[in-house]
């Protein structure tokens, strides 16, 4: 009769551990794999990866159908401002990348920038110009917006 009794127990104790245990989404495998119950049978995957950087091409494409339309372009100007788009997006990735000061960083990204709008600027018809000056107005507004922000 003990003998039964102590099989009895022993196996109530082997099932509440395995139920415990599934409880907190081990499967019997241990301490493996914490959110057991949340990956659903998926293979384990770290959902924190670094976020994807955007590439130069997407930007410039952003950029120029908001001056397509901004500014109705021609063919002949999107291709352009897109050369100089592109060029002017990658020195500000190597600016943001460089090893320098922030304010410096700032400064000359700034300068390239202006050094954009000028080159934008020459590739314009009268009326484009004014509407495109609006739009610098506009973007410096932003970034000063941004920088007293920063500031405080």
């Amino acid at each position: 009769m003990k003998t039964i009794q102590k099989i009895i127990t022993f196996v109530c104790i082997v099932l509440s551990v395995s139920s415990i245990s599934a409880q907190f989404g081990n499967n019997g495998r241990g301490n493996q794999n914490r959110m057991g119950q949340m990956n659903n049978g998926m293979p384990n995957q770290n959902n924190q990866s670094a976020p994807k950087e955007v590439t130069v091409e997407v930007t410039v494409s952003k950029i120029i159908e908001n001056l397509k339309k901004e500014l109705t372009l021609d063919e002949l100007q999107v291709i352009a401002i897109s050369n100089i788009m592109t060029e002017s997006v990658k020195k500000s990735d190597v600016l943001r990348k460089k090893e320098m000061p922030q304010e410096d960083k700032i400064n000359e990204m700034q300068a390239e920038a202006e050094a954009t709008d000028m080159k934008i600027m020459y590739l314009l018809y009268k009326n484009q110009k004014e509407k495109y000056s609006e739009l610098v107005k506009e973007r410096k507004k932003r970034f000063e917006a941004f920088s007293d922000k920063r500031n405080r």
